[in-house]
């Protein structure tokens, strides 16, 4: 006699078919379901506002990315300890 036997008539995974169904439902039967992303009007405004650089903060950032990639910036550690102090109280 078999204690663990898996071959038995009323041995369903009940998880499988709910998943394969659902599957097929999203589906809607043309093959598989495709992936989409829609992104917020919020995530669209930052997008639009992040082009709307002034001529000084394109000229800084240009400086900053020069000097990181020469190797000359130097990271004040006081100034972010100062600044990260008001969210540790």
């Amino acid at each position: 006699m078999k204690i663990n036997d898996n071959g038995r008539i009323g041995n369903v995974n009940p998880y499988k078919k709910t998943g394969e169904s659902a599957f097929a439902q999203a589906a809607g039967k043309k093959g598989k379901a495709k992936d989409q992303v829609e992104i917020s009007a919020e995530a669209k405004e930052l997008l639009g506002a992040q082009g709307n650089r002034t001529e000084e903060q394109s000229l800084r950032i240009d400086q900053l990315k020069s000097s990181v990639a020469s190797g000359t910036y130097h990271v004040d550690a006081g100034k972010i300890a100062e600044k990260m102090l008001p969210y540790l109280k």
